[in-house]
């Protein structure tokens, strides 16, 4: 089937990949609303170039907000909504459950509710690999694999899911749903593997990895997602649920390993120098072991797979952290000093904590970053 579609609610907007797929979408469409809360994540700056744009319009509110999401609906005359907004991080559900609650799952049925007033509108929700749980050694999840939930994040968003399945069958929405692994690029939140290692790094303070660092993930490039969503929103069979994957496995410390080595070859500072900032703590309560995703569903019935390489995708994610330093004036690129006194303190205690470490924001990150990544036409 061909779906339509031209213009697009987008939830939870100002995040990580609610931005990107702004920018990857609006030369495509003739309209996009993007309504996000702006919580701690959101950053308005990942989208200021298009403040302007005629097919573009920001509103700031709740996805709690029925009375909203129904006015929005009924005045831009939208085809879809493509669903990001949630909160992700797993630490922080760890730390407190009732936010997870309260936008990825009470967020998601208030949405799902709108909808039962525009039935014609199709509804993708964006959900997570890690709602299937943890795999062994070996296996790959698919989507016939069985919900295995193990923290109160993946919860949520399984919850949200089975929410999104019970309104498409009882009410007849037209819904598709999307599971995805380890998102990363330019922009993504200092709080995430990848952001947070590259800006240890950069800044030359201790990086903290979780128990042994044996933990795998798959590693999905950002724009190689967007295009997934593209495809499934377009193309895909109303009710059908995919996985997307990257297909690129590394452990948490086999990935702080290929960070640093990218990284030294466009610092010059040493490799080992970088290395020797990586701390061991107490493991993370219920850390899922391993994530590995089957995408050859929407390879062969959507013609999707990933394009962007893992090397080159860092490459491109590590060249923007760079820019950002420069632009911040944080670091002298050409040498790393480590003070003695701040690694010899790191995660000498072996205690888990559930404290929130803030690493430097990139609320201030130049969009000229992003340049290499956005279409021309916009």
């Amino acid at each position: 089937m061909q779906r339509k579609i031209e213009r697009i609610l987008v939830t939870g907007g100002a995040g990580f990949i609610g931005s990107a797929f702004i920018r990857f979408a609006l030369p495509l469409c003739q309209k996009i609303v993007n309504l996000d809360l702006l919580t701690y994540a959101g950053n308005l700056r990942l989208l200021e170039d298009l403040a302007n744009h005629p097919s573009y319009r920001f509103v700031q509110g709740d996805i709690n907000d029925q009375p909203l999401v129904e006015s929005l609906l009924k005045e831009e005359g939208l085809d879809a909504i493509v669903h990001f907004a949630a909160e992700t991080h797993v630490d922080r559900s760890i730390a407190s459950a009732r936010p997870f609650l309260e936008a990825n799952v009470l967020g998601t049925v208030a949405l799902l509710e709108a909808l039962r007033k525009f039935p014609s509108i199709h509804f993708h929700h964006v959900s997570t690999d890690e709602v299937y749980g943890s795999l062994g050694e070996s296996g790959v999840f698919c989507e016939e694999s069985l919900y295995c939930p193990n923290s109160p994040y993946s919860a949520s968003k399984a919850a949200s899911d089975h929410f999104v399945r019970a309104f498409a069958h009882t009410y007849g929405l037209s819904t598709t749903l999307s599971h995805c692994s380890n998102n990363f690029g330019a922009g993504q939140f200092s709080e995430k593997f990848i952001p947070k290692t590259l800006s240890q790094c950069l800044a030359g303070e201790p990086l903290s990895i979780y128990g042994t660092g044996k933990n795998v993930r798959d590693w999905l490039y950002v724009d190689d997602h967007l295009e997934a969503i593209w495809a499934i929103l377009h193309k895909g069979e109303r009710g059908e649920s995919y996985n997307i994957g990257g297909g690129s496995e590394l452990s948490n410390l086999a990935m702080a390993h290929r960070l640093m080595d990218l990284l030294a070859e466009q610092t010059g500072v040493g490799i080992e120098t970088y290395r020797s900032l990586i701390r061991f703590v107490s493991d993370r309560p219920g850390h899922d072991f391993r994530y590995a995703i089957d995408a050859s569903k929407i390879e062969k019935t959507l013609g999707w797979r990933p394009r962007v390489g893992l090397d080159e995708g860092l490459r491109e994610t590590i060249r923007f952290y760079i820019d950002f330093f420069k632009d911040q004036s944080a670091i002298g690129l050409n040498s790393c000093n480590v003070p003695s006194d701040k690694v010899s303190s790191v995660g000498e205690t072996g205690k888990y904590s559930t404290e929130l470490h803030e690493f430097k924001p990139i609320a201030d990150q130049s969009i000229a970053c992003f340049a290499k990544r956005t279409n021309p036409a916009l």
